[in-house]
């Protein structure tokens, strides 16, 4: 007979102890991280789930990560819009509040020097940056959005600020003679006239209409290239209080209607003409009349119409200049970097502007949230603050009041936006919709996060409550094997045998 030793019978005893405590140690690491394993390869076949369902979810958080950043700068573009569209309505409303006309060594209103604090701010404004770049030069994100304040309105070295377009277009428009381009001959004979001194020039006024109740009259017109009227007295003098009205249509587009009265004093006023003994003397008072009424409409209205003109052309992309010697120009030229100062600095989509920049939040969505300081909503503001800025006056000017209440009038109605120019909050609503797509996004986002890991959690998570139990279970069972382990490792042969009688 064999007899096995207590080694032997201890091995599987002590092997059974080290796998206790080697499922102990799992499920402890599993009760402490509420994981079942801290790699792919200890969940078995769910393994290929897990990945997929994590690389969902940290797409997930990669987008939710780009809507944050390009959340924060659409933003900012909004305050900056709501600013520039706030300080362009405090010019507005101090246009026409000046009860005096009042002006300083600079030559301008104390409304003309605040108009030109708040272009400095506008500016300062649209030059903001994000956490890309500069909100508001398209895809040219490392470019400041616009120049400086100072260039814009001075120039810079060579090239033209709009104070230099302005003067230059002010000649332009109103002709070596100050009478708007216009060409009023003396009376030949009884007949009167007047006609633009060329045909497509852009430059001066433009004879858009006439009307008269002069009895025995004959008025014809504007017609020909260039436009001309013809006023005809030979049938004879006019009445007491007859009267013939010009309509003229200015560098801006506005109208001016100027009208001339017959009257039967030998002083006439204002816009009145002495009926003379013949036709031919009243054709002659009528001529002089119409020449200074011109002269008037020249110094006041058509100078303020002229200055915005020139910020339209100066605010173009390319600006345009007046073409050779301004008092007999008759065309537009573009200006280069060399000759004039470009405003916008960014770069300038082909396409939709909104999308100089667009970012993806969802696999199946994109928003487009590029903005251009150069979008006509922002531009048709920066301009007509700029133009209230860049004009001066003379105190040896006696049209000077009049010339800039025409002026102060025309910035306060063009800062209110008129029909068919985009307005500033189109630009904010275009944005808002991307802000919009992006909440809504988030949710969704959210939504799937949820979902997606609460099936993570299924598959790699563990129930610590569940876990608990069975390392108290496997405590219990290791106590006893250890115990059972060391009765049996204190037995040896004469023990076994008991005591020798």
């Amino acid at each position: 007979m064999s007899v096995t030793g207590v080694s032997a019978n201890l091995a599987p005893l002590i092997q059974s102890v080290l796998d206790i405590n080697k499922r102990l140690t799992t499920l402890q690491q599993q009760l402490s991280s509420g994981q079942k394993s801290d790699t792919y390869g200890g969940l078995g076949a769910q393994s290929g789930i897990a990945v997929a369902l994590n690389a969902q979810l940290a797409a997930l958080s990669s987008y939710d990560q780009t809507m944050t950043s390009v959340g924060t700068n659409v933003s900012l573009q909004q305050q900056v819009l709501q600013l520039v569209a706030k300080t362009a309505a405090t010019v507005q409303a101090s246009a026409v509040q000046q009860s005096s006309f009042t002006i300083g060594g600079s030559g301008q209103t104390t409304v003309q020097s605040s108009a030109a604090d708040a272009l400095n701010q506008m500016l300062s404004a649209l030059n903001t940056q994000g956490g890309n770049g500069y909100l508001f030069s398209g895809s040219a994100l490392n470019q400041p959005s616009v120049d400086i304040s100072d260039h814009i309105l001075n120039g810079n070295g060579a090239a033209a600020g709009l104070r230099q377009v302005i003067s230059e277009r002010s000649q332009a428009d109103l002709g070596a003679d100050g009478l708007g381009r216009l060409v009023i001959p003396p009376a030949a004979g009884a007949t009167v006239s007047v006609s633009e001194d060329a045909a497509g020039s852009p430059f001066g006024l433009k004879l858009a209409a006439v009307s008269a109740t002069l009895t025995n009259a004959v008025v014809t017109g504007p017609s020909g290239s260039p436009a001309a009227i013809g006023i005809d007295l030979s049938g004879g003098n006019p009445n007491n209080g007859d009267t013939v009205t010009f309509t003229l249509t200015l560098p801006d587009g506005s109208a001016q209607t100027l009208q001339l009265q017959a009257t039967t004093s030998a002083t006439p006023g204002a816009n009145q003409f002495s009926i003379g003994a013949t036709p031919a003397a009243t054709a002659a008072n009528l001529q002089a009349a119409l020449t200074a009424g011109v002269a008037q409409i020249g110094s006041t209205t058509l100078s303020a119409a002229s200055a915005l003109a020139a910020a339209d052309n100066f605010f173009d992309d390319p600006p345009m200049r007046v073409s050779g010697a301004p008092a007999t120009a008759t065309a537009l030229v573009a200006g280069t970097s060399a000759n004039t100062v470009f405003w916008y600095t960014g770069n300038s989509a082909t396409g939709s502007i909104r999308s100089s920049a667009t970012a993806r939040i969802d696999p199946t969505m994109s928003v487009a949230y590029g903005a251009q300081a150069n979008e006509q909503g922002i531009r048709w503001l920066v301009q007509n603050v700029a133009a209230l800025a860049a004009t001066s006056y003379s105190t040896s000017d006696p049209n000077a009041a009049a010339s800039y209440s025409a002026l102060s009038q025309r910035v306060y109605a063009a800062i209110s936006v008129p029909s068919g120019v985009q307005n500033i909050t189109d630009i904010e609503a275009s944005l808002a919709n991307a802000q919009n797509a992006m909440i809504a996004a988030q949710d969704q986002h959210a939504q799937t996060s949820n979902t997606l890991t609460n099936m993570l959690q299924s598959i790699q998570g563990v129930d610590t409550t569940e876990v608990g139990a069975q390392i108290l279970s496997l405590q219990t069972i290791l106590s006893a094997s250890l115990s059972t382990t060391a009765r049996l490792s204190q037995i040896n042969l004469l023990a076994y045998l008991g005591p020798v009688a």
